[in-house]
Parts: C-alpha cells; sequence; structure tokens
C-alpha cells in the first residue's frame, strides 16, 4: 500500500485581485420613441401567455396509487383468490355503510345526503329528476324537482289552426313593419336604450344592403399593436391604404404588410381611389408604391361572423349622392356583411430566410375591369339589386339556401405590367 503525502509550501494562498478597469468613454443614452401606457395595456402580456404552454404534471398512477402487492393470487397460480373473485353462492358480509349503494336512487323519493336518505318529517317529498349528473351538489337537485314538476303541470297544448299560405305570410310581415312605416304608431321618443338608462333615439334610418359595395369581400384584421413606425398619438394616413399580401415559407403561411413611403403618397392614392377614374387607354396609368414593412402571421382566423357588419349611414347629403349603379342613395344606413376575422401579430424576422415572390416595392395602379371580371360583379350584386334573384338561380335547393361556392366569389386578380409593375384591380 502507498501512502501519498501533499506538502504544502505557503499555509495561506495569496489571492490577487484583477479589477475590470473602467470604460473608455461615458455611457450613451439612446432616445427610443415610444409610449410608455403601451406597457399598462392588458394585451400587452398576451402574446407571452400564448406561447407558454401549460404545465401538465401528472404521476404514472394518475393520482390515483393502487398497491397490487396486497393480492398474492396475481403473482403465485397456487395462492387461493377467493379475495378478489369471491364466489357468488357464498358472498362476503357487506359494511352496513356501502348497504346503500346497492339501493337505486330512482325508486327513494326522498334525497340522499352524505350517503343516507333523508326522511323529512311531513312525510311530503321532492322527487328527484330521472337521471342526475355525476358530482352535483344536492342542495341543487330538490330545486331542479320543483322547477321540473311545476314547468310539466303549465305545459298544456295549444290547439290553433295557423295559417301558412302566401298571402298569410304577406300579411303578417306588413304588419309587422307598421309600427315604423305608420306616423301615428311609431313615436321616437319612446325609445329607450336595452341597457343605458336615460338614453333616448334621436334619429331613425332605413337599412339597406350597400349595394355598391355588395360584390368585394371584407376581412377584418386585428393586430396585437398598431403596425406602422408612428407613435401612437400621431394619425397615420397610411394605415387605412395598406396592403396585406399572402405569403408562404416552407409550409409557413404569413402575410406581408405593405405601406406607402410618405403621407403625401397615401392622400394622393386615396384621392384617386375615390374618384374612381381610369385612365384613357393611350395615358399610361399613374402608380403608388408600397414598400414592404414588415410580416405578420395569423393567431386566430374565425370564419363565419354573422353577428357583425360594416354599417355607412347616409344622411342624404353626400356629393354626388348616386349609387355606382346610377340610382340615388337615399337617406338610410347600408350595411355589407363582414367574410372573416383574422388576428395578427407580428413575425420574428430571419435574416438568412428566403423566400419565393417577395417584393419589397409594389407599384399599385387602377386599370380597367375585364369582361369576365364585370359579369362576375354583376352576378353578385344581383342578390341585392335584383327582386326575383332567388327564382332565377338554378342551384336553389327546396329551403331557399344559396350555394355561396357557386357565386365564384373570388379575390381581385393581379398581374404584371411591361415594367414590372403590380396592376391591382380596385373597384
Amino acid at each position: 500500500m502507498v501512502f501519498t503525502q501533499l506538502k504544502l509550501d505557503l499555509l495561506v494562498r495569496v489571492r490577487y485581485s484583477n479589477p475590470i478597469p473602467p470604460p473608455p468613454c461615458p455611457p450613451k443614452l439612446l432616445d427610443i420613441p415610444t409610449n410608455p401606457m403601451r406597457y399598462a395595456r392588458p394585451d400587452l402580456l398576451n402574446a407571452i401567455a400564448n406561447d407558454i404552454p401549460l404545465p401538465m404534471i401528472v404521476d404514472a398512477e394518475c393520482g390515483m396509487p393502487l398497491d397490487l402487492g396486497r393480492w398474492e393470487c396475481l403473482w403465485d397460480d397456487d395462492v387461493d383468490d377467493s379475495t378478489l373473485n369471491p364466489d357468488p353462492e357464498n358472498l362476503p358480509p357487506l359494511d352496513p355503510k356501502d348497504r346503500f349503494l346497492l339501493g337505486d336512487p330512482s325508486a327513494n323519493s326522498a334525497p340522499y345526503t352524505n350517503g343516507a336518505a333523508s326522511v323529512s318529517g311531513s312525510g311530503a317529498s321532492t322527487p328527484l329528476p330521472a337521471h342526475v349528473p355525476w358530482l352535483r351538489k344536492t342542495e341543487y337537485l330538490s330545486r331542479e324537482g320543483v322547477q321540473r314538476a311545476s314547468s310539466t303541470q303549465e305545459i298544456k297544448p295549444l290547439l290553433q289552426n295557423i295559417d301558412v299560405s302566401r298571402s298569410a305570410q304577406l300579411r303578417d310581415i306588413e304588419v309587422s313593419f307598421a309600427a315604423c312605416n305608420d306616423p301615428s304608431q311609431f313615436d321616437l321618443s319612446t325609445l329607450r336604450h336595452p341597457n343605458k338608462q336615460g338614453i333616448t333615439a334621436v334619429e331613425s334610418f332605413e337599412i339597406y344592403p350597400d349595394a355598391d359595395i355588395w360584390a368585394n369581400a371584407y376581412d377584418l384584421f386585428r393586430f396585437s399593436e398598431r403596425p406602422g413606425d408612428k407613435p401612437i398619438d400621431v394619425e397615420d394616413p397610411r394605415l387605412d391604404c395598406a396592403i396585406l399580401r399572402p405569403m408562404e415559407s416552407d409550409g409557413d403561411h404569413f402575410l406581408a404588410y405593405h405601406l406607402t413611403k410618405d403621407d403625401e403618397s397615401a392622400l394622393e392614392f386615396k384621392e384617386r381611389r375615390r374618384n374612381g377614374a381610369s385612365p384613357a387607354p393611350e395615358e399610361e396609368p399613374k402608380t403608388t408604391a408600397f414598400q414592404l414593412w414588415r410580416d405578420f402571421e395569423t393567431v386566430k382566423i374565425e370564419q363565419e361572423v354573422p353577428n357583425e357588419f360594416l354599417l355607412v349611414i347616409d344622411r342624404g347629403d353626400t356629393q354626388p349622392n348616386v349609387s355606382g349603379s346610377g340610382e340615388e342613395r337615399l337617406k338610410a344606413a347600408y350595411y355589407k356583411n363582414i367574410e372573416r376575422k383574422m388576428t395578427l401579430k407580428k413575425r420574428r424576422t430571419n435574416a438568412n430566410e428566403t423566400y419565393v415572390d417577395k417584393w419589397q416595392v409594389v407599384h399599385i395602379s387602377h386599370v380597367p375591369m375585364s369582361k369576365e371580371e364585370l359579369d362576375e360583379r354583376e352576378e353578385l350584386l344581383a342578390e341585392v339589386t335584383d327582386p326575383a334573384f332567388l327564382l332565377n338561380r338554378d342551384d336553389v335547393d327546396a329551403d331557399g339556401e344559396i350555394d355561396v361556392d357557386a357565386l365564384g366569389h373570388q379575390a381581385p386578380t393581379e398581374a404584371i405590367g411591361e415594367r414590372g409593375d403590380i396592376m391591382a384591380d380596385i373597384f
């Protein structure tokens, strides 16, 4: 056996300090313009909360431990297994505390409380419903029995002869509008807000579908934070004319967000779009450049939006007060349904990522619509302009439902000009 003995020359080790030298220049403070109120908004942490998965800690026995070592018959073949498989002819005695488990709950009219049947002093009992859900609080069972018993007593068959003819339906529809169309029955001062007390109606409008924009498809986009490079308290006229272009990279779908370079270009583009004047065939159309700002990815998509609409209130003083079909617009509220709702958030940028058809600049101009596009537009407008629309279509079933896919509803097409500009049909 070999013994090794270490000998230290010094009793205390001397440690020399090596401090870091101070920086050669004073620190520089960068002024980053931001609104401090954005950190106080409750939806600031929604993106972080959505990315963090909920911890699910479950043990191997799922919270119900079972010790199989107590039964030797599970491991040895020669051991008596009467403890697990008792003889049906000679059953073990039942504990009195568990005797109520063998009874039929529906046979006893009195409700059970903590494993024992409660007996009322007066002899009157409340019947339980036929099917009682598991793990229900007992104080609600008797209440449901009383409500169900009273409802069964109050229901009486109504023997009425209802006229369902076409003339009767038209008569009932006209009567329903009498409260609004008859000046003697309609009083604006009697209308009250259903939730806010003290608020009365000031003016009433008739509601019509907006034939000017009925052929267009509208989606509602909600951003996690305001896009653009301007502060929140500064108005940005570029946001209401931005372009969202669908993109794809390695199976990942996202949207490219394009904005104009300055406010003047956005205002000029909106003014040219509002006038709707198409250039002559020999003239070159004016283009507006939209630059790529950043990419957004979808967080939530709602395909059906039945209860939200675009509402335009026209008081009859618009100039010119003529719709796109040449008919004068009346004083009314015009609506258009929303196709989809999407929630967007900023997509993480990757400098090394490359995908097909990535456009840094998009040039938009107004061009005349083709014959196919005009026919498609007229077919979509016939839904609100043609009174016999449902009768003239061949793809209407017996219930009056329309095949929406057969309407040929498509997004506006894009074409490439001679200079490589993007010609977008905007109508």
